[in-house]
């Protein structure tokens, strides 16, 4: 039997869950937005949930570097670490958003969003600087009081 060629395979399950995200925000446009977020968001508070159990403390300095560690070291840049800030910056995303929009980013970075509220604090705002899904070369996100 002839094997069926796929193009295009995910790597892995965050890259599979961006090409579904794609297709859905492809096929509904921004009208998608909104539950994209939201189911984003569940999923970033059950991730918030497992990391504080597994970490010391719920110190943002501590959630961020258990979070940095999930990342090729080779693909991010960690500018700035404390309890009150947390900014890093990446060269890919682990979705595949590069060149679609920032408004689909946002939305799927609610659950990054969601997991430093859930794990460190519900005061914590997420700010997205660049993103490569806007075309940017890089993205920078900061995590702060």
């Amino acid at each position: 039997m002839k094997e069926k060629q796929i193009d295009n395979l995910p790597k892995n399950p965050i890259e599979a869950q961006g090409l579904l995200i794609k297709a859905f925000y492809e096929k509904f446009g921004k009208e998608a937005l909104p539950l994209i977020a939201e189911v984003c968001k569940k999923q970033g508070h059950a991730l918030g949930l497992k990391i504080k159990q597994k970490v010391s403390d719920n110190r943002l300095s501590t959630v961020a570097n258990a979070f940095s560690k999930s990342y090729n070291p080779d693909d991010i840049n960690v500018v700035e670490i404390s309890d009150i800030k947390f900014q890093i910056q990446g060269t890919k995303c682990p979705f595949g958003l590069e060149n679609t929009s920032r408004e689909l980013c946002e939305a799927v970075m609610e659950i990054d969003a969601e997991y430093f509220r859930t794990a460190v604090s519900e005061d914590l705002k997420l700010k997205v600087i660049k993103t490569v899904a806007a075309g940017d070369k890089y993205c920078d996100t900061i995590y702060s009081f």
